[in-house]
């Protein structure tokens, strides 16, 4: 379902045609364009905007929605249709806040199945770092300061022990990390950690972990990488392992996003 061309502000600028991601302890950002994403859903709350005009979007199987920005939560089944223009897609981690933190991004809004869409917000410095060939000089911190102000009028006290847990994953990625000796030592039953976490992060434990998991792959290959030893640094299998779970995460297979960064850039 492409959108009609009077949702189009302009052109993607000429010479730019490369998708661009940012990995780090606390943001995924990605930016490029997209076709078509099918089915899926995110281990982490994401913020979407597109960079020169709204976007189709569908929520859980239902009605599309044309909008400029969204904030979905962890967990919410989605489906994009850009028609081959770029959208900005971030997420953010759990210690840096939730799908509150994300709100104040999205501008004048309405809710949808729990979903937060928007006809304006904060695009700008999105496109900025669409636009500039030098975004990965300073990335991390247009991200941290976009969301310096919003998280803090969002802020609400986290529990150390899902923290702790989170800090766990991160270092031990390569991993497959179960619940019961995590939850013990945490001072939690099973039962009780799956309940705290599903509650603190969105989605289940299982789920983020392997959100976590994609999280360390696609930074590997964005510092050059390939994707086998990506893969296995990562802890999946092998590389069909990835792409699988990459298909799975993002509704589209990783050479949508991915092998653009293994060509060298156009002139």
């Amino acid at each position: 379902m492409s959108a009609p061309d009077s949702l189009y502000e302009r052109a993607a600028p000429d010479g730019i045609p490369r998708p661009f991601w940012h990995v780090d302890e606390v943001h995924t950002f990605f930016v490029g364009p997209l076709e078509y994403n099918k089915l899926h859903q995110h281990g982490a709350p994401v913020f979407l905007a597109g960079i020169y005009s709204e976007f189709w979007l569908r929520i859980h199987g239902g009605h599309w929605h044309s909008c400029r920005t969204a904030v979905i939560p962890a967990g919410v089944l989605h489906e994009l249709d850009l028609g081959g223009y770029p959208l900005a897609v971030f997420y953010i981690e759990p210690k840096q806040g939730g799908t509150e933190a994300l709100v104040p991004l999205s501008g004048d809004s309405w809710e949808v199945d729990g979903v937060l869409m928007g006809r304006s917000g904060e695009v700008s410095v999105m496109r900025e770092l669409w636009e500039d060939r030098a975004a990965a000089r300073w990335a991390g911190l247009a991200l941290e300061d976009l969301l310096g102000f919003s998280a803090r009028r969002a802020s609400r006290s986290r529990d150390t022990r899902i923290a702790a847990a989170i800090d766990y994953l991160r270092t031990h990625s390569d991993e497959l990390t179960s619940v019961p000796p995590l939850a013990k030592s945490l001072g939690l039953s099973p039962s009780q950690f799956q309940r705290v976490f599903t509650r603190e992060v969105g989605v289940p434990f299982r789920r983020y972990r392997a959100w976590n998991r994609m999280r360390v792959a696609i930074s590997e290959i964005v510092n050059g990488s390939n994707f086998t030893t990506a893969a296995h640094t990562a802890g999946f299998s092998d590389q069909a392992h990835f792409s699988n779970d990459f298909r799975r995460t993002f509704g589209a297979p990783p050479s949508v996003s991915l092998l653009a960064l293994r060509e060298p850039p156009s002139r």
